[in-house]
């Protein structure tokens, strides 16, 4: 009895949701401190490092999955999808433009797929394309949009109904959000841009196939323009 009331506590809501999201930020952090390798010498690849990162946030996400109510499958054949596919290609298009330093916090950490001979290495690009496009997206829209902008209205948040979040709750989100990111004016629009979508569909797939439509076309333009700070 005990033991199911531990267990029980241990995949609460709140934490299902968080988990994922706090094992993708604990990388980010140790990424810092990790040594880059000399020439010739010892240290951390970190473009492995970031392939670790995503398959350690999937399997996470895969292993609480039956948790996600929001995003069961018939939500999904309830999202909207022309605005939440539109509003991802909006973003992108902001994302790109507010790539400025006006608009910038902090210093990028670019991932470089390229070997010694300037090709791509897609052995390690397509499961960081994946990580971009996919896990990143269902993690962050389950921490911020399904989480966050819910609990700040209620601890009980799975009882809340999205689309009747408070303007506070919708607001501190999305600034939240943008303190996530490198490029933090355009992240503070695209958690505006996501929470909208939240709010007024009440579908957690609306901001999530948004959310990947950005990255999608995000990891595209990096690829095609070596643009590998915005990774």
């Amino acid at each position: 009895m005990m033991a199911s009331v531990v267990a029980k506590n241990l995949l609460s809501p709140a934490v299902v949701r968080i988990l994922p999201f706090a094992a993708f930020m604990t990388f980010v952090i140790a990424s810092s401190f990790l040594p880059e390798p000399a020439a010739g010498g010892s240290g951390w690849d970190m473009r492995f490092v970031y392939v670790l990162r995503t398959a350690v946030v999937a399997a996470l996400l895969l292993a609480f999955w039956r948790h996600y109510s929001e995003l069961a499958w018939m939500e999904l054949k309830r999202c909207a999808w022309l605005p939440a596919v539109l509003t991802g290609m909006v973003v992108f298009v902001i994302w790109i433009a507010l790539d400025q330093p006006w608009a910038t916090m902090g210093e990028p950490a670019p991932f470089d797929p390229r070997k010694a001979d300037g090709a791509i290495d897609w052995m390690i690009t397509v499961p960081r394309l994946i990580g971009l496009a996919i896990v990143v997206p269902v993690m962050e829209e389950l921490f911020w949009r399904s989480f966050i902008q819910r609990w700040i209205d209620t601890p009980q948040f799975l009882n809340a109904d999205p689309r009747r979040a408070s303007r506070r709750a919708f607001l501190v989100t999305a600034a939240l959000f943008a303190l996530e990111h490198n490029l933090l004016l355009a992240g503070l629009l695209a958690g505006l841009a996501y929470g909208a979508l939240y709010l007024r569909s009440g579908n957690l797939w609306s901001p999530v196939i948004a959310h990947a439509v950005t990255n999608a076309l995000l990891g595209a333009w990096i690829l095609a323009t070596g643009s590998w700070h915005l990774w």
